[in-house]
Parts: structure tokens; sequence; C-alpha cells
């Protein structure tokens, strides 16, 4: 061990600050004793953190990472309430220190695990054991490093089966592989759905507030819901939202809330104020020529693709301004699936994009595929009844995004997603109205990413 101090690639020195920050995390939550809210799943972790967070915001002190740390060194950080210093070791010495000697806790931690092989979650809850955790969905991401699909889906249960008996275990209603989880906990369980879980929603419906062409600094879409939990129901609004599944987040939320006392409508109206999609999660940016740019950048795992392009299937070309979200939104020329490969899919790979395929001929007007494994996905959607012509692809973000520049016309709206290693925040600065305020408004803009 002693010569592993002197090895170039630092993980013995890694290794060391894990576990000293992991050991400063436990010891401030066994003397300040927070409420832990944990959240994971395949997709949607951060945008329901950050909704939980918001709704007891309405009535506790809370503290949740501004960032996705949700792994073996950003789940203590994110207790401490603490941002890396990168590689910076004379930087994470003063935070070592400062961290170990702050009385700063608040009552509640909002704290996202993410896993990507069997055993980081039971690691996990060594340092911050849940009280309340929220599984959102299960999708085959990451599933190349198990041993099965079966086994990704007991990884993220064990986070449920942390939480001890006087807890709460809250699973996504609308999610199968979820749901098949419940009785595996020894806390109570509840549910929330789009339709019918123990929080719910009613009446569901997409405006579009303008036609025709889509200008910077507007309200591109607004989402209505009537939530429900228990006995108590509130009108929830969201300003550029443009999917349902921001309302799912917000039931997460509210029954999270009204679970530890915050009146419901103390909830929706916070979530109604504040809850905005995080950069690259779809969020709506205008886009050049007069376009809307969906941008979903961020990462890809079959599930969130199909969420995407059901938000994009929304956009449906005609008039008229408001429709259930099943139904669709007018007034936009041509709807663009901008997709690039899923990683990290193993044996599923094929199978799963060549399903994307088939909902891509469903929901876009044109599909611009980006990357090896799209191929079966242009396949897929050409099975589907797509006609080639309609097909463009090619082999990484800068060329998809050079394509679009010249073909994008007003009124288009581009959804634009990938795994994190396509890079597909390329191609939405290539084709945002405001490329000069990337920095403020994509993923992945930090010095170490600009410099692949």
């Amino acid at each position: 061990m002693g010569e592993e101090i002197f090895t170039s690639d630092g993980k013995y020195m890694k290794a060391l600050v894990i576990k000293l920050i992991s050991n400063i995390a436990r010891n401030k939550i066994s003397k300040f004793k927070p409420t832990i809210v944990a959240v994971t799943g395949s997709v949607g972790k951060t945008s329901t953190r950050n909704a939980i967070a918001i709704a007891l915001g309405a009535k506790y002190r809370v503290r949740t990472p501004y960032k996705n740390y949700n792994n073996e060194i950003g789940l203590p950080l994110a207790v401490l309430g603490e941002q890396s210093p990168g590689k910076n070791a004379w930087e994470w010495l003063k935070l070592l220190v400062r961290a170990s000697k702050s009385q700063d806790m608040p009552e509640y931690l909002v704290l996202e695990y993410g896993v990507d092989k069997q055993g980081d979650m039971a690691e996990l809850v060594k340092v911050a054991r849940p009280d309340i955790a929220v599984i959102t969905a299960i999708s085959p991401v990451h599933v190349s490093n198990y041993p099965s699909l079966d086994a990704l889906v007991d990884e993220k249960a064990a986070l449920g089966e942390a939480v001890p008996h006087e807890g709460l275990v809250l699973l996504n209603g609308d999610d199968v592989r979820v749901m098949g989880m419940r009785k595996r906990f020894v806390a109570p369980v509840k549910t929330y759905s789009l339709s019918n879980g123990d929080a719910h929603a009613t009446d569901i419906r997409l405006e579009f507030p303008k036609e025709e062409s889509f200008d910077v600094g507007e309200v591109f879409v607004i989402t209505r819901a009537t939530i429900h939990v228990g006995n108590q129901s509130a009108e929830l609004v969201l300003s550029n939202c443009a999917t349902a599944s921001m309302i799912s987040a917000a039931l997460a939320a509210a029954a999270v809330a009204v679970h530890v006392g915050v009146p419901l409508n103390d909830a929706a109206k916070a979530l109604s104020k504040e809850l905005q999609p995080v950069n690259g999660r779809l969020r709506p940016l205008a886009g050049i020529k007069g376009s809307l740019v969906l941008d979903d950048s961020y990462n890809a795992a079959p599930a969130s693709v199909i969420a995407g392009l059901e938000a994009l299937q929304q956009f449906t070309p005609g008039t008229g301004t408001s429709h259930p979200v099943k139904g669709g939104i007018g007034g936009v020329d041509r709807r663009i699936a901008v997709l690039a490969d899923m990683a990290e899919l193993g044996s599923m790979s094929e199978d799963e994009h060549r399903t994307v395929g088939e909902q891509v001929a469903k929901s876009a007007d044109l599909f611009v595929a980006v990357g090896p494994q799209m191929r079966f996905a242009t396949e897929g959607a050409e099975a589907a009844g797509m006609e080639r012509d309609k097909i463009e692809w090619f082999k990484d973000s800068v060329d998809a995004g050079r394509y679009l520049d010249r073909i994008i016309e007003k009124g288009d709206v581009i959804l634009v997603k990938g795994s994190q290693s396509q890079r597909m925040e390329k191609a939405v600065k290539d084709i945002m109205a405001e490329p000069a305020r990337a920095a403020e408004l994509l993923v992945r803009q930090e010095e170490k990413w600009l410099n692949e």
C-alpha cells in the first residue's frame, strides 16, 4: 500500500480523500440527525430531487447539491454542502478542514444516489442512510456493468431496503419494474403516478402561448395539472416544462412534502414558482431561425429517450393553443428528432435502439441519427413506416450540428438527445439562438469538457 502513494495516477490519494470525506459526512449526519430523502432510478433522478427540495423548502431548511453529486465522492460533498475542488490537493485539504469544523446542517438533506456497478448502492447507503427513499424509473442504462437487468433492479432496490420501518419508500407507479419492488421493503410503501397513485394528477394539459416562431425570452410551453395527495388537491402550473415527466417529478415531491407535514397547496405554489428543467434535461431553448430546441443532451437511456420523443410528439403541426397531454400542440412546422447512441446497454443495445426508432416514426417528421448504434434505430424507424428520405445519419455530433444549421426552418421543434459520451451539447450549441450563453444554458461547459 505504501508504494501506491507514489503512483502517478493518484488512485491511492483519491481513495484516501473518499474515506476522509465520507467519515466527516457520516459524523455530521450522526451529530445533527437531518432527515435524509434519497432519490435513485435510471432516469429522472435530478429533476425529482430538485422538485422535492423545492417542495420541502416551503416549510423546512433544505440542502441539495447544485450539481448531480451522486457517487462515492459526490454524495459526501452533497451532505456537507461543498463543491469539488477538482484535482487541486491544497483546496481539498482546506475543504476537509472546513467541513470537519462546520456546524451547519439543515433539517432535510435531499440527495441523489447514482450507481454504475454492483455494490455501489451499499457504499452510498453507508455514508447517508435514507429516512425516505424515492425510486423513479428503471431502464437498462449501465446494464453492461451488471450480470443482468434483474441485478440492476436489485441494485436500485437496495436503497429502499435501507429505509427503516418508520420511514417511507415512494415508488413511481407508472414504471412496471419499480412497482415490482414493492414487497421488498420493511418501510411503508406509497406510490405516485400520472393517473392513479397515492399521489396522482388529473386534467394534465399543455399550453402553447405563441405560434409560428420561437423567440428568445419567451415562455414556450406551459404544463398545467391538478395534483392530489390523500384528501388534498392543488393546482400546478409549470412554465417551460415540455413534458409530463416534470409533472411526475412534482408528484413525487408533493407526496414527500405532505408526508412530512407540508400542506399540498404550499408545496404546489413553491413548485409552480421555482421548478424548471435542469440544463440538458428537456430544457426548451430558443433556436436559430425562430425554431425551438428541446435540449435533452445530458444523457440517454431507453426510457428517457422514449419520454423525450413523446414530449416532441405533443408539438403537432397545425393550429391551436391548448390540448390534453395526449393530444398535441399546434402551430409548429416540423418535429425533428436528433438522437445519438445510448451507451452501456450491453446485449440489449440493438433491440433497444430499434425500439427507439419505432417511436421516432410516431413522433417525428425528420430523424437525424448520430453514432453507430443509432443505425439500428434508423432501421427501426424505416420498418415502422418512416420514409427513407426523412432519415439522415452522421458519425458524430459535430457533423449533425452542421447539417441542422443548414436545414432548420422557422417553426421547427428539435429534440436533441444522446448519451454523455456522444457530446450532443455540441449540436445544441450549433443551433441555439444564443450560443454566447452556452456556459449558462448547456451541460458540460467546464474547461475539462471543452478541451476534449
